[in-house]
């Protein structure tokens, strides 16, 4: 009942959004301004005083510690190589724009204090902010910008990044404190992004540039956020501290922001030694992914006497989409059959049942739980537009309709192993003695699953077990952090474990996920290896789409293309966070985002009360 309530307001929000698209037209011209919006204009005024989801009143100081299971080799996020904290790409680094996490379509200036865009908006000049700096008090400069700029578009850098570098003409200073960047033809969503990648000071690396793409924690990079890098035990832990001269304190977006003064990011060898942690008091936050423990394992004493206290924070943001990815640059994958087999054999209502209690909802499709899914039965409408030219290529219940399957919850799953087989035998593999065999021999797969998380353990043996009933040998390879990003950017693997997080504004990020370069190119999160042409339309309609219904029309197509390309073997997902915390750890709670407990949530705009 909690998700169908807020997918409600969520339409609701769209709907807003459509009207202002109506008002404004698809050709706005946006001038000088304080921020920018992708269908009409910017929620708050230019003279708003801070985020709906800031507490502009919130004390400042006291220590934040959060932890997480793994280790890491690097402190810069920017780059394939290595293993990095993930919030660091968040707390130590700005753009010249930020995301406004309560409206979907909206940046605001940061770095730079005003944007504007050309007529036939192809062209967007950011103007920085006079009082920019960077932590070691020097001035951020327009030369930065574009070295910036540059250096993320170099092979080596991350690909979410490198994505969006071929299709911009031209970055040049326009006078003294303004970035130009020009793009063949207009595309309102990528000008707005080139606003959303980090500023680095170009001088740090004046003297060996090559020395930004090598991973390590020697090198504490200089930046102009909030939060600078204090100490860092390589592997174990990282301490980033408040900045007592950081220049944007006083801007209204950072107002009731970044309140706590020291932010500890602890790293442990497994799931257990982490929540052991938190419970001994030693972590100020814990999230909780897992129903069942959630109802079992937090009444321990710390929550009993109050110290720790158990929140619920709903949210509208899509499902994203979390599970065994499949290569289909290797076989057996490459054959549409074998995966759906795959999906068959997975016993999710079983699953389900002895990990969660059968408390979470699976995750039906890339953008579900939010506006933007995809609708069951047949496509209707704007949708069926886009996809029918394309129905010869397209993969059986792209059109028509496509559900995962369901058991009954018992451990057999006699229904989901028959046609299993069935698929199989019609893609030409067979079982002789037991041992499912095919064109290339035996059918045997790695799983690679990331090190120290048990809950992953037990999904996968469970699975492991129903593919042994089908004569396939599915080994598992449990693997260390780093050596799992190092193969994961290179796509070596069979069958690999991820999680992709979908946001309700999705754009040219989607050619990174699932776009045709990734097939080859190693470091994007086209983990599946997915080429098809239905794909990279379904994204260019929306990229390109002129009102908020046809962008909404070309999301939910591209859901469906996706869904039915059986790239993922998916579980569940959840509608509601769990956060446990200390008591004196305070988050406002009558302003949630609409994405709820996500980036930008914990701890930026939470505080300490003593």
């Amino acid at each position: 009942m909690i998700g169908q309530r807020f997918r409600r307001i969520g339409i609701r929000i769209f709907a807003k959004i459509a009207i202002l698209a109506v008002v404004s037209g698809p050709s706005a011209v946006f001038a000088q301004a304080h921020g920018i919006a992708l269908y009409g204009d910017p929620a708050l005024p230019a003279d708003y005083t801070h985020l709906p989801q800031a507490n502009p009143d919130a004390p400042r100081g006291g220590t934040f510690s959060d932890g997480q299971v793994g280790s890491f080799d690097s402190l810069n996020p920017h780059i394939q190589q290595g293993n990095t904290p993930w919030q660091l790409r968040f707390l130590a680094y700005e753009s010249l724009l930020g995301r406004a996490y309560d409206e979907p379509f909206t940046l605001y200036g940061l770095l730079a204090d005003s944007v504007t865009v050309n007529d036939a908006q192809t062209e967007i000049t950011f103007t920085l902010h006079p009082d920019a700096a960077f932590s070691d008090g020097t001035p951020v400069t327009v030369e930065d910008v574009i070295w910036s700029w540059n250096i993320l578009g170099q092979e080596g850098a991350n690909g979410r990044y490198r994505s969006a570098f071929a299709k911009v003409e031209s970055v040049e200073a326009v006078g003294a404190r303004g970035v130009r960047f020009t793009i063949p033809e207009p595309d309102r969503e990528l000008l707005m992004t080139l606003g959303f990648r980090p500023i680095m000071k170009a001088a740090q690396y004046a003297d060996d540039p090559s020395a930004f793409f090598r991973s390590g924690v020697d090198n504490i990079p200089i930046t102009t956020a909030p939060y600078v890098i204090d100490t860092v035990d390589p592997g174990r832990s990282v301490v980033l501290k408040l900045d007592d001269d950081y220049w944007g304190a006083d801007l209204p977006f950072r107002r009731g922001t970044n309140n706590i003064e020291t932010i500890r990011m602890e790293f442990f060898g497994d799931a257990t030694a982490h929540f052991e942690a938190f419970k001994a008091g030693e972590l100020s936050t814990m999230r909780e992914t897992n129903a069942a423990r959630w109802a079992r394992d937090y009444d321990f004493p710390a929550v009993q006497s109050g110290e720790v206290v158990l929140s619920e924070v709903p949210h509208q943001r899509p499902s994203g989409m979390t599970g065994l990815v499949m290569n289909t640059r290797r076989a057996p994958f490459d054959d549409w059959r074998v995966r759906e087999a795959m999906i068959q054999a997975f016993n999710f209502e079983y699953v389900n049942g002895v990990i969660n209690a059968g408390a979470q909802p699976r995750i039906t499709s890339y953008f579900s739980n939010s506006p933007l899914g995809m609708e069951p039965g047949p496509a209707q409408g704007r949708v069926a537009e886009l996809l029918t030219p394309l129905s010869d290529t397209l993969l059986p219940g792209t059109l028509d309709g496509y559900d995962l399957p369901q058991t009954d919850g018992s451990a057999g799953n006699r229904r989901g192993l028959r046609a299993a087989s069935r698929l199989l035998e019609e893609a030409g593999y067979t079982v002789e003695g037991g041992v499912l065999t095919g064109p290339n021999g035996p059918v045997r797969f790695e799983i690679m699953v990331p090190q120290g998380s048990s809950e992953v353990a037990s999904i996968v043996d469970i699975y492991v077990e129903a593919l042994k009933r089908l004569g396939i040998d599915a080994r598992v390879a449990s693997i260390d952090s780093a050596q799992f990003t190092d193969r994961q950017s290179a796509y070596d693997f069979d069958m690999i474990w991820y999680q992709w997080g979908l946001s309700l504004s999705p754009g040219n990020e989607q050619l990174a996920y699932w776009g045709p370069d990734g097939v080859d190119t190693p470091g994007t999160r086209n983990l599946m290896g997915a080429d098809d042409p239905a794909i990279a339309a379904m994204i260019d309609a929306m990229l390109t789409s002129d009102t908020q219904e046809d962008y909404v029309a070309a999301v939910r197509a591209l859901d469906r293309v996706l869904t039915a390309g059986r790239y993922v073997v998916p579980i569940w997902h959840n509608p509601i966070s769990w956060i446990a915390h200390s008591a004196d750890l305070k988050y406002p709670a009558d302003r949630l985002p609409i994405y709820g407990d996500w980036i930008g949530f914990q701890p930026d705009v939470w505080w300490i009360e003593e």
